[in-house]
């Protein structure tokens, strides 16, 4: 298991700075790319962490409090970043996608 961890926990400190770097250390993207960016995060996450063996209920809820957590800390944290609901959504569906394609590859 140690070894299937690994991208996961990758795609997590990907994450970290995706969503947790003050606006001015993001890479500008055109309006609707970062919800691209969002969805494919999220869904990296589920995919990774099913293929970890995290269980499904466990991963899910995780997921669900990180999307809506990581969007008010954006709101709040001094990064001239915004909280956005829309991104959260876009989280959340990418996180059921990810689950999706592991139940699909068995897992």
């Amino acid at each position: 298991m140690p070894g299937r961890l690994l991208p996961f926990v990758v795609v997590l400190l990907i994450s970290f700075y995706a969503l947790f770097s003050p606006a001015s250390g993001v890479p500008f993207l055109p309006p609707g790319v970062d919800k691209l960016g969002h969805f494919a995060l999220f869904a990296a996450l589920a995919w990774t962490g099913r293929r970890a063996g995290i269980p499904v209920v466990g991963l899910a809820l995780g997921l669900l409090g990180y999307a809506v957590g990581s969007e008010i800390l954006q709101a709040v944290l001094p990064l001239n970043r915004d909280g956005d609901v829309w991104d959260g959504l876009t989280d959340l569906s990418g996180a059921g996608i990810g689950m999706w394609l592991a139940r699909r590859d068995g897992r």
